[in-house]
């Protein structure tokens, strides 16, 4: 007799995951090559720029010569080389505006002299006035050279690519280039011009960095300038570092003298009143009770000091709510009433932030503690590269950032981020603090923009 055991049945497995084919995205540099296409259009604009511009830059040019020519005839070609050298200076401020127009880059100005120079010193030995009418000079030749060829293979690309659309307006089935022979109107011709049209964008884009270059070289600031540039940054930067560090360490002090003169002491009579009720709960329960509450009068006390430092230190609105909202709490606070305008669409970094708020805090601080205002008013607007700090008051007047009255530290605390600081205040009054601080690269968004009244 046999028998037969349990059988498991066989277990489906799954059907093999299909397999995706991943869609063709976008090919990488299409948009970096349209873009670079569009924008050889502007430099199209450029070279033939130089073309219309070499006719009076070669008079200038001319001009230079003959005043260098007539320089040693008893100075008779002086006026006219002065006069030379003041359209170069002025054709190079124009050529600096056009590079930053058609090829969208910023091309500093070189130092300037020292205004107490004598004026001829400044006008004929100045090397940026002998710079420029080198510049005036080689861009004359280069637009005459590059600008005409451009001119020339952009006009007859364009003929030819718009072919369609005048061809039955021909009296004939040819075209007669003039330096050239002639075409048949047909396909050739056709896709000739639209060749030339999308070649020639990319092909200026190229031949117009030698007039950047030379914007750079002879417009810009020297070898010489930039490390003298460079130089004074760096000693600016450790200055701002050193008084950046001041800063910290007395608001360090500044927090600890608060925590020691405030809170401290009121927990350590908290913890007195306590041992003494303890002390005296069986003996004598009703003066026990009278130091209870005593110390839990005082507890509370401790506790709004301790939300007072905090607040000192970095107020939680103004990491939750922005400034708009920290800068209205303020107000709301100041002895002094105070009109409140705060216009920021993009809200900014947590550092210029927190800046903006502790500068406007010490701002009104001051004006509570000596301008003996009745009213003030700030206002903070924001801009895409800055952000703007007005606080004005009705006061007395005669801030001065050198008498210690805190303006000195407010200065050290905008300089960190290469903030400046203005303070208009006569004697008499009014005083405006004006204060303008870089915004941050990524800003953050922030709440609707509005006015307190």
């Amino acid at each position: 007799m046999s028998s037969v055991g349990n059988v498991t049945p066989p277990v489906a497995l799954p059907p093999p995951p299909t397999p995706t084919v991943p869609r063709p995205g976008p090919v990488p540099g299409v948009g970096l090559l349209l873009r670079t296409w569009l924008w050889g259009w502007m430099a199209i604009v450029q070279l033939i720029g130089d073309l219309m511009l070499a006719g009076p830059y070669l008079v200038i040019f001319g001009m230079i010569l003959g005043g260098v020519s007539g320089a040693p005839a008893f100075g008779v070609g002086l006026p006219l080389l002065a006069v030379a050298l003041l359209l170069a200076m002025l054709a190079a401020r124009f050529e600096r505006l056009r590079v930053h127009a058609f090829i969208g880059v910023v091309v500093p100005p070189a130092t300037p002299p020292s205004p107490d120079q004598p004026l001829w010193r400044r006008l004929l030995l100045d090397g940026r006035v002998w710079r420029a009418g080198l510049h005036v000079t080689l861009i004359a030749f280069w637009g005459i050279l590059v600008g005409t060829v451009t001119l020339v293979l952009t006009s007859t690309s364009i003929a030819l690519a718009a072919l369609p659309i005048y061809r039955p307006a021909l009296p004939s089935d040819e075209i007669s280039l003039p330096l050239g022979p002639s075409w048949s109107a047909g396909g050739f011709a056709w896709t000739l011009g639209l060749f030339g049209v999308l070649l020639l964008p990319l092909v200026a884009r190229g031949l117009v960095g030698v007039d950047l270059a030379l914007a750079r070289w002879l417009l810009g600031p020297g070898s010489r300038e930039q490390v003298h540039q460079l130089t004074e940054r760096v000693e600016t930067l450790n200055r701002t570092r050193e008084a950046t560090v001041d800063s910290v360490e007395l608001e360090r002090r500044r927090i600890e003298r608060d925590l020691h003169d405030g809170p401290q002491q009121r927990l350590v009579a908290i913890a007195m009143d306590l041992g003494m009720a303890r002390a005296k709960l069986t003996d004598d329960p009703e003066q026990a009770q009278e130091l209870l509450d005593k110390a839990h009068t005082a507890s509370k006390e401790a506790i709004t000091e301790m939300r007072q430092v905090a607040r000192g230190i970095h107020p939680p609105v103004l990491t939750d709510r922005g400034l708009d909202a920290a800068l209205s709490a303020l107000a709301a606070r100041s002895p002094v009433p105070v009109t409140m305008n705060v216009q920021v669409p993009v809200r900014p970094g947590a550092t210029i932030e927190a800046i903006a708020y502790f500068c406007v805090s010490e701002a009104l601080t001051n004006v509570a503690k000596h301008a003996a205002a009745r009213s003030a008013r700030v206002d903070v607007l924001g801009f895409p590269d800055r952000l703007e700090v007005t606080v004005q008051d009705d006061g007395r007047g005669g801030a001065d950032p050198a008498g210690g009255t805190g303006l000195s530290g407010l200065s050290q605390r905008l300089a960190a981020v290469d903030g400046t600081m203005a303070v208009y205040s006569p004697i008499g009054g009014p005083t405006t603090l004006r204060m303008v601080l870089p915004q941050g690269r990524v800003p953050r968004p922030a709440h609707n923009p509005r006015s307190l009244p």
